[in-house]
């Protein structure tokens, strides 16, 4: 039976680590942008900038409060991905160890926040609540319209790093499987006996 590479092991790895980082990283730094506290800011104005959010639910906010089960399902899916790429050999396929490379990086960065481990206070975000924020860290705004009327703006849900490297995944992983679904045989013109 063949061994996956080394060099397979340590490329999900660093990947896997820089993913995180960055997704950290980038959490941090707009975080800690005493500017963003009170408002956002835009780099094109009206349609992309930054907003401070808290999601205590999964995509596009569903599932709000379920954050502890959320982290369950994050720890689940961590443990996952190893055994899959490297017990059942899927990182033989290096698009794919690159790939769920990323979406360890994007579920290991939303799994630190929703344990909390970032050390945010409610009270410096909503001065309603109290204690710790077991929730994700989220800051990219994009709106197709903004208006100083709620009612009237078209914005997509804030959204992070993590979140971008989980979509791109997905999308990717999707793709694939439509492309070249598990168990697919060769064409029959292909075959040689």
């Amino acid at each position: 039976m063949p061994v996956v590479p080394r060099s397979r092991i340590a490329l999900f790895l660093v990947v896997a680590a820089l993913a995180t980082l960055a997704d950290l990283w980038s959490k941090h730094a707009v975080f800690s942008w005493p500017l963003l506290r009170t408002s956002e800011y835009w780099l094109v104005q009206d349609h992309a900038g930054f907003q401070l959010s808290l999601n205590e639910g999964g995509l596009f906010g569903m599932g709000q409060g379920a954050q502890f089960w959320l982290a369950g399902f994050s720890v689940l899916a961590a443990l996952a991905i190893p055994i899959w790429l490297f017990r059942y050999k899927a990182a033989e396929d290096l698009v794919l160890t690159v790939t769920l490379a990323f979406v360890m990086g994007g579920i290991l960065g939303n799994l630190y926040d929703r344990l909390g481990l970032h050390g945010l206070m409610w009270g410096a975000f909503s001065p309603n609540r109290a204690g710790p924020v077991y929730a994700v860290r989220d800051f990219i705004l994009l709106a197709w319209r903004w208006d100083p009327d709620p009612m009237k703006r078209v914005v997509w849900p804030n959204f992070n790093v993590a979140d971008s490297f989980l979509v791109v995944g997905a999308a990717v992983l999707f793709f694939r499987a439509m492309a070249k679904p598990d168990g697919a045989k060769p064409p029959a013109d292909s075959e040689q006996g």
